[in-house]
């Protein structure tokens, strides 16, 4: 697929990030687009922004949707429709969300959420558009995965157990779905997206996703479980929590949000050029960023030290990208 005008694309997540930037890029070049998201309000400035640069006579639609409720994204199935037609020609599996770190000590409810959004959001995804897909002369899906799919760490000391795990599924599957494409569904294509750090608002939006409070909105409950939890993660940082007020907590989780959104070494807008150039190039394999292709390129080089203590992948890829 070497051009997307008049085609009918689905995205999911499109609210922020790189969701928004995809659906801003693809109405720019002509393509109708059918987001959903969890928030009306984000969704209403994405597609405020996607008709200011959108090709004339694009329709650009908004669908509020939970991508881990199987019954949700069958009514997002309908209402896409019936009002685009019954082929949709590209599916970008985009929602995620972080959280459910720790599968020993951790809430069950976060862990099970986490993983719902980002592997049930692609199944269902997959599932629910497949006929559509179809029905088209020529489609392609897009299954946001990550470089937690073929890292399943953020680092020693850190639990990160429901969104790699998520994560590596989605890969999996993506991986599967290129032979059974090619045989059962020759007309379409896959690609499973690994972006290393983007400049998104997935550590804000994260947060409201599993029901907690904003940073500088938690209670004193909130903020003492948190510092447990920071406390209990070995190194420096402990003893730093121990003696932070709670106020100092807030303002620090607060500013850390802003940070991975706003300090990325690479935007979601450049990360939606990569995605859609990677469409064009029928490339099954997209990863995104140059920390992304140094983190493959050190996990491919030594398979069996990457969860070894002293392995430094992401404090040397950080250093390089701030360098």
């Amino acid at each position: 697929m070497d051009q997307f005008s008049g085609k009918v694309a689905v995205v999911t997540g499109g609210g922020t990030g790189m969701g928004r930037e995809l659906c801003q890029q693809l109405a720019g070049l002509g393509c109708h687009v059918a987001m959903c998201d969890v928030s009306e309000d984000n969704m209403l400035e994405s597609q405020a922004l996607c008709y200011e640069g959108a090709v004339s006579g694009v329709k650009v639609s908004t669908h509020v949707c939970d991508v881990s409720d199987e019954v949700q994204m069958q009514g997002f199935q309908r209402e896409v429709e019936k009002l685009h037609g019954d082929v949709v020609h590209l599916l970008f599996n985009n929602a995620g969300i972080g959280g459910g770190g720790g599968f020993v000590l951790g809430d069950r409810q976060e862990w099970e959420k986490t993983f719902a959004v980002c592997w049930y959001g692609v199944y269902y995804g997959c599932r629910v558009f497949m006929p559509m897909l179809l029905k088209s002369d020529q489609g392609h899906i897009v299954n946001t995965s990550s470089v937690n799919g073929f890292w399943a760490s953020l680092g020693p000391g850190v639990a990160h157990t429901s969104y790699s795990a998520a994560k590596f599924a989605v890969k999996g599957f993506s991986e599967a779905l290129i032979n059974d494409l090619r045989i059962n569904a020759p007309h379409l294509s896959v690609s499973v997206v690994m972006p290393g750090h983007i400049g998104t608002s997935i550590a804000i939006n994260s947060g409201k996703v599993l029901g907690h409070s904003a940073p500088l909105d938690m209670s004193e409950e909130e903020v003492r479980v948190l510092r447990e939890n920071m406390m209990n993660q070995p190194g420096p940082m402990s003893e730093v929590v121990m003696n932070m007020s709670d106020d100092q907590i807030r303002q620090a989780m607060h500013e850390r949000g802003i940070a991975f959104r706003d300090n990325a070494p690479t935007s979601a807008g450049e990360a939606a050029k990569v995605i859609l150039d990677g469409v064009r190039e029928k490339r099954w394999r997209i990863l995104v960023g140059d920390d992304a292709h140094r983190l493959d390129a050190r996990v491919r080089a030594n398979p069996e030290d990457v969860y070894d203590l002293d392995f430094t992948a992401l404090s040397s890829i950080f250093e390089e990208d701030n360098a």
